[in-house]
């Protein structure tokens, strides 16, 4: 994971924004240096932090990462939702997600949701997860129509086949 940091890190950061004329080996080297300063992270979390820290990040990270799906998936296939409506709906996902699970104490991710006089023990991914999606597409929805300029899909079949 360090390593794969370390280039994401290089590649979407240091060479875009900071070095864009970088040669392929000063490319490598901040790759290198990125990676070393994750291990060192990762070393100083496990030595120095409580073991619990941990626990509750994992726990946090699937809530978040599942976040990511509606910005990454649906964006992919579909040009309906408009790019505030996917931000606002990851927006919503990550802080209704995170509530969930502070609400549990970070202890648990399986949140009792209350519908209509019933109790339903949910994956608090998944219900942040329908909250992320029905956000984006309400303001995607709302943005779109209010839009006087046409979206073109440009995007043809030839795109998707290999």
């Amino acid at each position: 994971m360090a390593i794969a940091s370390g280039n994401l890190f290089t590649r979407n950061i240091y060479k875009e924004f900071i070095a864009p004329g970088c040669t392929p080996a000063q490319e490598a080297r901040a790759a290198k240096l990125a990676s070393f300063a994750m291990k060192l992270g990762a070393l100083f979390f496990v030595l120095v932090l409580q073991t619990t820290y941990a626990i509750q990040l994992q726990l946090l990270g699937g809530i978040w990462i599942c976040q990511t799906l509606p910005a990454v998936l649906i964006a992919l296939y579909t040009r309906f939702f408009n790019p505030w409506g996917l931000l606002a709906g990851w927006a919503a996902g990550i802080g209704s997600g995170t509530w969930m699970a502070w609400e549990l104490g970070l202890k648990s991710s399986t949140y009792p949701l209350h519908i209509f006089g019933w109790t339903v023990p949910c994956y608090a991914a998944l219900s942040a997860l329908v909250l992320n999606i029905a956000v984006g597409f309400v303001i995607s929805l709302v943005l779109n129509w209010a839009s006087k300029a046409p979206r073109y899909d440009e995007t043809v079949a030839s795109d998707y086949v290999g």
